[in-house]
């Protein structure tokens, strides 16, 4: 395809525009179709996305994409078109903003909420340095609910400085958006608000400007035009409204389940089907069990438990701190509340898992879901930090399930378990039955009266220690296997009867305060020597998990090797 840029882009006819979106939609669903993506969001804002590159001059000036996958469109219109093709490809163009990619992308984003903080401090600066440029933010309504949002709002006039806000509101942000702010937009959208809810964007220090049809041409880009020269003078806030989807009738009809498209269906179970199940069935029996998602509820399973009971179940939107607070004061009262969260979005509410959760040793069970390397997203949403931040917190047990079979399990047992407990998973996995299992025992899988143990921490360690074993038996050697499904409480009872020297922990996590450190603490001075695998002290990138984890140190070859070296030297 022909990419319109720079003075093209510019001066062409609005009917030129619209083939030209067609065009990039074309585009961009064909190679999400093989690549993988965030499809919906994408096909929503092309317009939205050509208006901006015709408004202002990028990259000098600056556009910060909240979230950040809904950025196909400007990396095809800067200078990308060509590498397209490799999107989310190990070693080709990220699906978010990377600064390390392109002069275009000024901040690397991921998470919701940061665009208009990042636009603050971009627009200061070129303040204090005397540049004159403009500075974007790009936000979807449903990081509109997120409190960094209203953190960035509160300092606007404190900071003195002028920002565009684009509040593209398609009423979804991977589950359809809810809460108060919610209801404001959509009074706005409808002509319907009273003149307090628009005052409330003056008192923050922004023009509002909206709503307007973000797919049409003829309403967008009088109201950029309008907005551009208002920036001269102060903040504004332009409200448009988009279709998720647009473009592609199923994708319209079903924006939650085209939000984010895997390159090749997953194998194995989903480990958010058995959540829903589980949960839904132990709420049967039991009233005080509750269940809370931010913003997530289709994509962590927990659609059949919200239809079935409604009055138990809450979708906070993209708030995750808010979550675990409520979380906490629910259990305060005899709830048993259930808190389900990608683990690299469990990140971000850290301070309320440490003081209101488990400061007050209250019963909530996260159920942690993306752990490990999950790929082609890269570094904002791998999940391999979660056991090196949870571990240091008193009262927090910690569960690793090698198999949905063993997760169930562990989900029934958290129902009559008196502290807080957090089950970390990946995805999918291979089922199993497991019918019972003792917070802080590990499960011997193969015993050996070698001088070799593999402690294996979750289900994809677990597989690869069952395979090296094989591999060792066909070579006339062995190691016993230990599925340590708990990484805490440890299971110091069957650590301390191990008659092996040799230690090696495996894990789905980066190395630093993970398992593996923390059996290496139990062997202090022991004489015992642990042999910790893990992920490096790095950032890890898009890619394939598999690739990914042996290029990061969970290598299985490295691992057989350091054993060979053992049996080598007797």
């Amino acid at each position: 395809m022909r990419i319109l840029s720079g003075d093209a882009l510019k001066c062409a006819s609005v009917s030129e525009l619209k083939e030209f979106c067609e065009q990039l939609r074309e585009e961009i669903f064909r190679t999400v179709s093989v690549c993988g993506g965030h499809l919906s969001s994408n096909l929503g804002t092309v317009e939205l996305t050509v208006a901006l590159h015709r408004a202002f001059d990028f990259p000098r000036d600056k556009i910060v994409f909240d979230v950040g996958h809904q950025c196909y469109t400007h990396k095809l219109l800067s200078g990308r078109a060509d590498r397209f093709h490799t999107l989310r490809k190990e070693g080709g163009l990220s699906g978010f903003p990377k600064r390390t990619e392109s002069e275009y992308d000024c901040y690397d984003t991921g998470h919701a909420g940061t665009a208009i903080s990042a636009a603050l401090g971009i627009a200061k600066a070129r303040d204090i340095k005397g540049e004159n440029f403009s500075v974007i933010a790009l936000v979807g309504d449903g990081s509109f609910n997120n409190g960094l949002i209203f953190e960035a709002l509160n300092s606007l006039r404190i900071l003195n400085t002028r920002v565009l806000i684009v509040l593209n509101d398609n009423g979804m942000s991977i589950s359809p958006t809810v809460g108060s702010t919610h209801e404001v937009l959509g009074e706005l959208k409808a002509g319907e608000a009273p003149l307090e809810d628009v005052k409330l964007f003056e008192r923050f220090g922004l023009r509002y400007v909206g709503a307007v049809n973000g797919n049409d041409f003829d309403q967008l880009l009088p109201a950029l035009s309008e907005a551009k020269e208002l920036l001269k003078t102060t903040s504004v806030l332009l409200h448009v409204v988009t279709k998720k989807g647009q473009g592609y009738p199923f994708c319209e009809q079903a924006p939650v389940e085209t939000h984010g498209l895997s390159p090749r269906p997953q194998s194995g179970t989903e480990y958010s089907a058995a959540l829903g199940e589980e949960l839904t069935a132990l709420a049967a029996h039991d009233g005080r069990i509750v269940a809370v998602t931010a913003a997530m509820t289709d994509a962590l399973g927990l659609r059949g438990f919200f239809d079935a009971y409604p009055e138990r179940a809450f979708d906070v939107g993209i708030c995750e701190e808010h979550a675990s607070v409520l979380c906490a004061a629910l259990a305060t009262q005899g709830m048993k509340p259930y808190y389900a969260i990608y683990s690299t979005f469990l990140q971000r509410a850290f301070d309320e898992i440490i003081h209101d959760v488990c400061g007050q040793n209250l019963p909530v069970t996260f159920c942690v879901d993306r752990a490990g390397v999950t790929g082609a997203d890269g570094e904002t949403h791998q999940g391999v930090f979660d056991l090196s931040y949870l571990s240091p917190i008193p009262n927090l047990a910690i569960g690793v399930p090698k198999d949905i079979g063993e997760f169930r399990a562990m989900l029934r047992a958290s129902a009559s378990y008196p502290a807080p407990f957090a089950i970390r998973y990946p995805r999918s996995g291979r089922e199993g039955k497991v019918e019972k299992v003792e917070i802080g025992k590990f499960e011997v899988l193969h015993s050996s009266m070698s001088d070799i143990a593999i402690l294996a921490a979750g289900e994809r360690c677990v597989r690869m220690g069952e395979r090296i074993v094989e591999r060792l038996k066909g070579e006339g050697k062995d190691a016993a296997l230990i599925n340590a499904r708990f990484v805490k409480p440890l299971d110091e009872q069957l650590l301390g009867d191990l008659p092996q020297r040799h230690i090696f922990t495996l894990e789905d996590n980066v190395l630093a305060g993970g398992f593996g450190d923390a059996v290496a603490r139990y062997y202090r001075n022991s004489g015992r020597k642990v042999h910790a695998f893990g992920y490096a002290d790095a950032f890890i990138p898009h890619g394939e998990p598999a690739s990914l984890a042996r290029r990061f140190g969970l290598d299985e070859e490295r691992i057989l090797a350091e054993i060979e070296e053992i049996y080598a030297r007797g």
